[in-house]
């Protein structure tokens, strides 16, 4: 198992928490008014699970709120986004099940902060 220190990105901040061959698990902190790129992965699917705030999910083109000990499932090849519109923080853990959790399997479609 690695340990790491947080990853900062433009829309807030996560930590690996644990990572195996077959999981990776992370702390997902999502800064008021943020949201991550609309993106799909080819090699995993995701399960949050929130444990502050209310994650504003799009799953395929469908909005749902996801409120603190809730939990949404992202099959393998769905297009999801995670945004944040209330006034403190979202966090939520996010556990990887699949073949490979590089953060280059991360297909964006579209993102705030113009990445590829």
């Amino acid at each position: 198992m690695k340990h790491r220190l947080q990853e900062y990105r433009p829309w807030g901040c996560y930590e690996i928490l644990h990572e195996e061959k077959n999981c990776k698990v992370k702390k997902i902190t999502v800064k008021p008014g943020q949201r991550l790129s609309y993106q799909y992965h080819n090699k995993r699917s995701e399960v949050w699970t929130v444990v502050k705030g209310v994650a504003s999910v799009t799953l395929d083109g469908e909005l749902s709120y996801v409120k603190s000990g809730e939990t949404i499932l992202i099959p393998q090849g769905a297009k999801h986004r995670v945004a944040n519109s209330i006034t403190d923080d979202l966090v939520f853990i996010e556990v990887q099940h699949g073949s490979y959790f590089g953060e280059d399997d991360i297909v964006r479609i579209e993102d705030d902060y113009n990445r590829k």
